[in-house]
C-alpha cells in the first residue's frame, strides 16, 4: 500500500496542477490564521494552533455552494467519500468505506454547535439531515478518531455544524430548480447590546428526479446571546427539523443507471421516511480564578418512521428517543505557555423501537413461513452515558509541542422487551423451518466502559511549514439495535466496544498566496460488529485502513484561484471471514474507492462577480466483499455563478453535472438481485437570489 501511495503521489500532484479546480480568493497564511475551529477542543481556537486532522468549510464557501445535500459540500473535504443515496438520505464515509448495517452509523459523530444530534447508542445513517447545515456559519470535519473530547461514535470522524452568531440580520433567499424544486430561506435578528437573537428558517419542496421521490423539509433555528450583570455569558437556542420524504429504492441490473428506461423509475413507490427532531441548549461561560469554565445543558428529541423497503415483508420501523444531558469543560493557561483542560459529560436517554409488518410476506415458502405479518419488535431502552476527560499541551522546545489527553467513558443500557421473548410471532405462534427470523431477547442490562487516549507532537520546521505526529484511539459502544434487534437463534448479543487505533504523519504549510496540508495515516480496527450467515450480531471483523490525503490552495492571480483535494486509500479485511462461500481475508472492503477527489477553479473578475468550476472525481470500487463486482466510478463537472447587483441583492446560478454524466450516487451488489444502484441526477440548473433588507 505504501508503495502504491508513493507512486501515485506524483500523479496526484500532476492532476492538482493541471486540472481545473476552485478555491478561495484568499488562499494564503492570512486566510488560515482567520479560521476558528470548535470541534477539536470544544472551544473556539485558531486553526493554526490545532494538532488534528481537521478541515473547515467557511461561510463564504458554503454561501457559494448553496448545497441541496450536504454531500455537495463535504466532497471538498479530504477523506470524505460518502454516498448521497435518494432524497436527503445518505451513507457517511470519512477515512473509511461506506459502512452499512444497523450500527454502522456509530462510526461517525454528527453534532450541531457541539451537541450530538443523536444519543450515542441510537444513531442513524441519515442523521446529517437533522442539522441546519443550509444556514451553517461553518462545517468542521475531524478525520479519524475524535473520541478524547467527544467519546463514543467519534470513531472514524466527527462533523460539527456551527450555526451563525446571532445578531442584527434580515434576509430572504428564494430558489427554483428542475422538476418542481423550490427552496426558501429567511433570517431575522436584532442586536440589543448585551442581548442578541436571530431566527433562521429553511423550507424545501421538490418532486424528485425519480418517480414518487418527492421531498418536503422544514427547519428552524433560534439563537441568542446574553451577558449577565456578573459577566457570565450565555449562548444557546433550539433547532427543529421536519422531513417528509417519498423514498426511491434501488434499480437493478448491470449498469442500470445508464438505462433510460430504468434510471428515473422507482421500484418501491410505497416507501417513505418521516422524521422530526428537536434540540435545545444553553452554553454558560464564566471565569473562576485562572479557569475558564463552560457548562452546556441540553435537551434532544428524535422521532422517525420509515418503510424498510429493502427487507422481505417491508416492515415499518418506528424509533424514537429523548435525552437530557450536560457538557462541562474547564480550561486554564499555565505559566510555562502550557495549557490544561478537563471536563465531564453526562446524558440520560429514554429510547423506544417498534417494527411492524402490516402486510403478509411474499416470496419463497421459506421467506413466507419465517417472516410473519404483525409486530416483530417492541422494546424500550434506558441509556446513561458518563465520561471524564483531560488534555495537556506544553512546549518541549522552542519548536516542538506536545499534546496528550485521555477520556474514560461508561455507557449503560437497561433493556425492556414489551413483547413475548424468543422467536415466535406476536401471538406466540412458532414459525416454520425452526423459528421466526426475529429474536427478542429477555430483559437485560449491558454496560460498556472504554478509555480513549491520544498523543500528538507538532514541530515547526520554519515559518511556513509544520510537521505533526498523532496517535489516538477511537471507540464506539455497540448500538442498541445491535444488542436487542436480534435475528435467528441468537438470544443474547455478547458484544464488545469497537476500537480503532490510528497513527498519522502530517505536513502543512502556508505562504502569502498558497496553503497545503498532507496526511499519511494507518488505522487498525478491532471488534467491528458484523451479521454472520446465521444473522447473528458478532464482533467478527478486523480491518485495516490506510491512506494519503492532500489539500492545496493557490492564488494564480489576483482574480484566479486553484484548490483541490486528492485521496488515496486502502481498506482491507484482515481476518478469516466467509462471504458468498469465499474467505475474504485480504480483500478490499466494498464501497471503498482507492482514489477520489475534488478540484476547483475560482474566477473573480470584479468585486461583484464570482464564478467557480468544480470537478468531482469518484474512483472505481468493489460493490461486494468477494471483490467480484465493481462500479467504474465517475467524474462530475459543476458550474456556479454569483452576481451582486448591489449591496443588498445577490443573484446566483448553480449548474450541476453540466456534462450530463450517467452515473450512480451509490452502487451495490446483492446476492438476490445482482448489481443495483441509486442513479445520479442528470444535468440540472438552480437559480435564485438573496435579498438582505437589514
Amino acid at each position: 500500500m505504501i508503495r502504491k501511495i508513493l507512486i501515485s503521489t506524483k500523479t496526484a500532484a500532476i492532476v492538482l496542477a493541471f486540472t481545473p479546480s476552485i478555491g478561495s480568493s484568499q488562499s494564503g497564511q492570512q486566510a488560515i490564521e482567520e479560521i476558528e475551529v470548535f470541534a477539536n477542543s470544544r472551544r473556539s481556537e485558531g486553526l493554526t494552533n490545532v494538532n488534528a486532522a481537521v478541515s473547515v468549510l467557511g461561510e463564504e464557501e458554503l454561501d457559494l455552494i448553496l448545497h441541496t445535500h450536504y454531500q455537495e459540500a463535504l466532497s471538498r473535504v479530504p477523506g470524505f467519500s460518502g454516498n448521497r443515496n435518494n432524497g436527503q438520505e445518505s451513507l457517511m464515509a470519512i477515512r473509511s468505506p461506506v459502512l452499512t448495517g444497523s450500527g454502522a452509523c456509530g462510526a461517525f459523530l454528527i453534532a450541531e454547535n457541539g451537541i450530538p444530534v443523536r444519543s450515542a447508542g441510537f444513531c442513524n445513517v441519515n442523521e446529517m439531515f437533522d442539522t441546519h447545515s443550509e444556514y451553517a456559519q461553518s462545517i468542521e470535519v475531524i478525520r479519524g478518531p475524535a473520541s478524547t473530547f467527544w467519546g463514543s461514535n467519534a470513531l472514524h470522524g466527527l462533523v460539527n455544524v456551527r450555526l451563525p452568531q446571532p445578531g442584527e440580520i434580515g434576509e430572504l433567499s428564494l430558489e427554483q430548480g428542475p422538476r418542481g424544486s423550490y427552496r426558501a430561506k429567511t433570517a431575522i435578528g436584532s442586536d440589543n447590546g448585551n442581548y442578541k437573537q436571530s431566527l433562521y428558517i429553511t423550507g424545501i419542496s421538490e418532486e424528485g428526479y425519480r418517480d414518487d421521490s418527492g421531498v418536503d423539509q422544514q427547519k428552524a433555528s433560534w439563537l441568542y446571546e446574553y451577558t449577565l450583570a456578573n459577566g457570565i455569558q450565555m449562548e444557546g437556542g433550539f433547532t427543529y427539523n421536519n422531513l417528509n420524504q417519498e423514498t426511491a429504492g434501488y434499480v437493478a441490473g448491470a449498469k442500470a443507471y445508464e438505462d433510460s428506461d430504468k434510471r428515473d423509475t422507482n421500484p418501491n413507490p410505497e416507501a417513505y421516511r418521516d422524521s422530526q427532531s428537536t434540540r435545545a441548549w444553553t452554553r454558560f461561560t464564566m471565569e473562576s480564578g485562572d479557569w475558564e469554565i463552560t457548562a452546556t445543558p441540553y435537551f434532544r428529541e428524535v422521532n422517525m418512521s420509515f418503510v424498510q423497503h429493502y427487507l422481505p415483508g417491508q416492515p415499518i420501523e418506528d424509533n424514537e428517543h429523548r435525552s437530557i444531558g450536560i457538557q462541562i469543560a474547564a480550561f486554564r493557561e499555565l505559566n510555562n505557555n502550557s495549557s490544561f483542560s478537563w471536563g465531564l459529560d453526562a446524558e440520560s436517554t429514554d429510547g423506544a423501537y417498534k417494527e411492524n409488518q402490516p402486510n403478509p410476506t411474499t416470496g419463497s415458502l421459506f421467506v413466507r413461513r419465517t417472516i410473519p405479518q404483525g409486530m416483530h419488535y417492541d422494546y424500550e431502552v434506558e441509556a446513561t452515558q458518563f465520561a471524564v476527560f483531560a488534555n495537556y499541551e506544553t512546549p518541549l522546545t522552542d519548536r516542538l509541542d506536545l499534546s496528550i489527553g485521555a477520556r474514560l467513558e461508561n455507557i449503560d443500557y437497561e433493556y425492556d422487551n414489551l413483547m413475548l421473548d424468543g422467536r415466535t410471532d406476536a401471538n406466540g405462534v412458532a414459525c416454520g423451518f425452526g423459528g421466526c427470523r426475529f429474536s427478542r431477547p429477555a430483559d437485560r442490562d449491558d454496560d460498556f466502559s472504554d478509555v480513549s487516549p491520544k498523543l500528538g507532537l507538532s514541530y515547526e520546521l520554519n515559518g511556513s511549514h509544520n510537521f505533526f505526529v498523532r496517535a489516538q484511539r477511537g471507540i464506539r459502544a455497540p448500538q442498541s439495535t445491535e444488542l436487542y434487534r436480534l435475528q435467528g437463534s441468537q438470544s443474547v448479543a455478547d458484544l464488545d466496544s469497537v476500537e480503532l487505533d490510528s497513527y498519522e504523519l502530517a505536513l502543512q504549510g502556508a505562504g502569502s498566496n498558497w496553503n497545503y496540508s498532507a496526511s499519511l495515516y494507518w488505522m487498525d480496527k478491532e471488534n467491528e460488529v458484523l451479521k454472520d450467515s446465521n444473522r447473528m450480531n458478532l464482533n467478527g471483523s478486523h480491518t485495516k485502513h490506510q491512506g494519503f490525503e492532500v489539500a492545496v490552495g493557490y492564488d494564480l492571480t489576483n482574480s484566479l484561484s486553484l484548490a483541490g483535494v486528492y485521496n488515496l486509500a486502502d481498506h482491507t479485511y484482515e481476518n478469516d471471514l466467509v462471504s458468498g462461500g469465499q474467505n475474504i481475508n485480504g480483500n478490499d472492503i466494498d464501497t471503498a474507492p482507492d482514489h477520489f477527489g475534488n478540484l476547483r477553479l475560482t474566477y473573480r473578475p470584479a468585486e461583484n462577480l464570482l464564478a467557480e468550476l468544480e470537478l468531482v472525481h469518484m474512483g472505481e470500487y468493489y460493490t461486494n466483499p468477494e471483490n467480484t463486482a465493481s462500479y467504474d466510478g465517475h467524474d462530475l463537472l459543476n458550474l456556479r455563478l454569483q452576481y451582486d447587483v448591489n449591496d443588498d441583492l445577490m443573484i446566483y446560478l448553480n449548474a450541476l453535472n453540466i456534462t450530463d454524466e450517467e452515473y450512480a450516487e451509490r452502487a451495490d451488489f446483492s446476492g438476490w438481485v445482482g448489481d443495483r444502484y441509486f442513479p445520479g441526477e442528470p444535468a440540472r440548473i438552480f437559480v435564485g437570489f438573496t435579498w438582505k433588507y437589514r
